[in-house]
């Protein structure tokens, strides 16, 4: 259960508009970036929501890797995101990856704000 979970709430966001509403574009930009530095993809869903005028409100996202997982929510109506990268660390040390995968993602939305957490996952007391 060793790992390593990164955590980021991003505030107005100077990206591109569309970044914030474009679910495929947004799913390609996560897969690729999952995979050039180096994670397993072995899946995904990409989801834009629309409000009750039918316009484009937002995405949520999750790239699923075979060393964990990657999550993203875009809130355009205020420049907002959200960002988690958790890779297991059980068999090899994928830290760095999920660092340089974070910091990418972080300075692709290019936020005026930013609250960043790191938690070190797994590290139990042995059981007696």
């Amino acid at each position: 259960m060793n790992g390593l979970h990164l955590i980021a709430d991003l505030q107005a966001c100077r990206c591109a508009p569309a970044l914030l509403l474009d679910a495929p574009g947004l799913e390609a930009y996560c897969v690729d970036a999952c995979q050039r530095h180096g994670l397993t993809v072995v899946g995904r869903l990409f989801h834009a929501f629309h409000d009750a005028a039918d316009q484009p409100a937002g995405v949520t996202g999750t790239v699923v890797l075979a060393e964990s997982h990657m999550a993203i929510h875009t809130w355009p109506e205020i420049g907002g995101v959200t960002l988690d990268v958790y890779v297991c660390n059980f068999s090899g040390d994928n830290s760095s990856k999920a660092r340089a995968l974070f910091a990418e993602v972080i300075e692709h939305f290019a936020p005026d704000g930013q609250q960043c957490t790191t938690v070190e996952r797994g590290r139990l007391a042995p059981l007696k």
